[in-house]
């Protein structure tokens, strides 16, 4: 096999071979058979393989033919299917007679970007609701263009074999399509229909099985519309439902759930529905339907078509919508007819369950009734969850749809852990030249989410099969997962917070350096042992400055502050007055006459409170003085509700900021400069 000529483009002669190389997210996509079709209608024959990174090809034919067939391999690719890169050579043809799909490939180094979970496409949406089809009303109908990917993938290449679906044996119908390149279902590793494919069950609280199949969902429906709090099995793992009409229902969901204010995520029968409840705009319907169908945060009607429980989100004025995105959703949906509550199966602050026996015991006391399913899920994927801001979608949560598709980045390096922080943690495992980032894992505040974040450590070096050389973990001497990262024995990098954040900015945008960073947040241990949060990094590659922060002050409890924004009002008050201060303001009132005695003596006495630059404890202190909120129910709270004071209220005067550390207008290299 000796090349004519390499990385040159196609030579002018009658008939050529090329031998290409396609990496990226192409596998579970329909690519391969997507490529079929345009070999064979181009009338080119060779094969296409999937191997660790994406696939290979090599296709002979006519020059003029060849550069056809190469143009719309980028131009008419499926729309779900990721190329990061090309790389072909030209040989001599050796007479393949036809085009042909191979069996998978094995060995090598894995790079391949594996797929999200995929929302239920509309040709088997129009096929789950045909009475005349095969697959009428089943709740695991899926093809290459939908279903699930990651949630039930073991390792890679992307093969029936390295899924959950090996525990079922296709029959002779879907084992047909599977087989054929022509069909949509083609190399479907998911393929299922009601003779071989996973079943529904519905349960009482012990684990009993009370129904089967269709008649289980109908059930479960009787049962949501009466008021009861059903446990679903989905794709990721379990949501608990119930009316979002039902105040008494939704009410004592938060009881038993332990979440007390903390917004309900909603889903709804369709976006015509929606639109009688909430505002959205063109962006927010576009990624309503999408095949990653996320939450998305909607503005709501001052006037709705339809009742919303106020427990749904209270004191907000924006509601978490999603459609459907499995056939069971839309199954059930279909039968409901109306919104409902559609949150994490967790207790607070747990990872949400993927397993019927863990859900019985873990959502026991919950959950009236548990419908569940046979096929296995390997790894908890909550709903992500997007805003549109200034017309542009931005991700809070990256799980479902997105994860864990890679971040590509300008360097290569070794296989390199992070481990995240203490919040809202999501771990990234980096080799090459690719940052690939797992589902949110939450917040590490149980022995249930710790061992989440354990799992998912393992998780991503596995599926590719590398160990990691290196650990990167936040500068917190605290954190759980700092904590893992020291007792892991690998080479340790500890990252400052907000040097992090910029730095991921720098990568998923691919800025140059330098750059000046804004990192404005709540908590984040400083090199100095201060809280940082309001922070302007000078960030060069390898290093930074801290050039400017918010003007530091006391923070009476320190953590405890976080859940009580009226101490971050004190700490703020005291620095800016001193004792002076006016008692009468809000943040006062909050406190009984001893506990203010006790919190002004150590305010006096300098060091024996923590010091933070942090906006989100400023935002605290602010919603605090004005009467807002004195004591948290969930994290980000007082920030949150001040945000909705505000509303959509043009300021149009301007506060005036003075900066101190510069000496005749030049900055004074020995200080570090705050704003005021």
């Amino acid at each position: 096999m000796s090349p004519v000529s390499k990385n040159k483009g196609v030579i002018d002669t009658k008939k050529k071979r090329l031998k290409i190389d396609i990496c990226g997210a192409v596998q579970g996509v329909g690519f391969r058979p997507f490529v079929y079709r345009l070999a064979t209608e181009l009338g080119l024959a060779g094969w296409i393989i999937n191997n660790e990174n994406g696939v290979s090809i090599e296709v002979e034919g006519e020059v003029g033919i060849l550069k056809i067939f190469l143009q719309k391999l980028e131009t008419c690719k499926p729309k779900r299917s990721i190329i990061s890169s090309i790389k072909n050579e030209e040989y001599e043809p050796i007479g393949y007679s036809k085009f042909v799909i191979k069996n998978s490939a094995i060995g090598g180094e894995k790079t391949l970007a594996i797929q999200p979970d995929i929302a239920t496409c509309k040709d088997c949406l129009s096929e789950i609701f045909d009475s005349n089809n095969r697959r009428y009303l089943y709740p695991f109908t899926n093809c290459t263009n939908c279903g699930p990917r990651f949630s039930i993938i073991e390792s890679v290449p992307y093969d029936r074999e390295t899924t959950t679906m090996r525990d079922f044996k296709m029959c002779p119908l879907c084992e047909k399509e599977y087989n054929d390149p022509a069909d949509r279902r083609y190399h479907a590793q998911p393929n299922a229909c009601p003779v071989c494919g996973p079943h529904i069950e519905l349960w009482d609280r012990n684990g009993n099985c009370l129904k089967q199949s269709h008649e289980a969902i109908t059930t479960a429906v009787e049962e949501i519309l009466k008021g009861k709090i059903v446990a679903v099995k989905g794709i990721g793992g379990f949501h608990l439902i119930t009316l979002a009409e039902d105040e008494k229902a939704v009410l004592r969901l938060r009881k038993l759930k332990h979440r007390e204010a903390k917004p309900l995520a909603l889903m709804f029968p369709s976006i015509e529905i929606v639109k009688g409840v909430c505002i959205l705009n063109n962006v927010e319907e576009s990624l309503l339907l999408s095949p990653e169908s996320p939450i998305v945060l909607l503005k709501r009607k001052s006037n709705p078509d339809i009742n919303i429980a106020p427990s749904i989100a209270p004191k907000n004025p924006y509601l978490g919508v999603m459609l459907p995105y499995t056939p069971l959703h839309h199954i059930l949906m279909r039968l409901i007819g109306k919104p409902i509550v559609a949150t994490s199966g967790n207790i607070s602050d747990e990872p949400i369950c993927i397993d019927n026996k863990e859900a019985i015991e873990r959502l026991g006391d919950i959950a009236d009734f548990f419908l569940v399913h046979n096929r296995r899920i390997v790894r908890h994927i909550d709903d992500s969850v997007v805003a549109v801001f200034n017309g542009e979608p931005v991700v809070l949560r990256r799980s479902r749809g997105y994860a864990p598709l890679p971040v590509e980045i300008n360097r290569q390096t070794r296989p390199v852990l992070a481990v995240g922080g203490h919040l809202k943690n999501t771990v990234a495992f980096a080799f090459r030249n690719k940052v690939f980032i797992s589902q949110h894992i939450g917040d590490l505040e149980t022995y249930q989410a710790y061992l989440a974040f354990k799992r998912a450590t393992s998780d991503l070096p596995q599926m590719y099969e590398k160990k990691a050389t290196a650990i990167v973990c936040d500068l917190h001497p605290d954190y759980l997962s700092t904590k893992f990262a020291e007792e892991s024995g690998l080479p340790l990098l500890k990252v400052q917070h907000h040097y992090a954040h910029i730095l991921s900015c720098v990568a998923e945008n691919k800025i140059d350096y330098p750059v000046l960073g804004i990192a404005w947040d709540g908590t984040g241990y400083g090199v100095d042992g201060t809280i940082w949060g309001g922070e302007f990094l000078l960030v060069n590659q390898g290093e930074f400055k801290r050039v400017a922060h918010l003007k530091q002050f006391l923070l009476p409890g320190g953590d405890l502050a976080v859940k009580e924004p009226r101490r971050a009002g004190l700490g703020a008050l005291y620095e800016i007055y001193g004792d002076s201060v006016n008692r009468k303001i809000p943040t006062f009132q909050s406190f009984a006459n001893n506990e203010l005695k006790i919190i002004f003596k150590r305010l006096k006495d300098g060091d024996t409170f923590p010091r933070t630059s942090s906006a989100g404890r400023l935002f605290d202190a602010v919603a605090s003085i004005i009467g807002l909120k004195q004591i948290c129910q969930f994290e980000g709270q007082a920030a949150m509700e001040l945000e909705y004071a505000i509303g959509d209220c043009k300021i149009e005067d301007e506060y005036p900021i003075s900066i101190v550390g510069v000496e005749d207008g030049k900055p004074d290299k020995n200080k570090e400069t705050k704003f005021l």
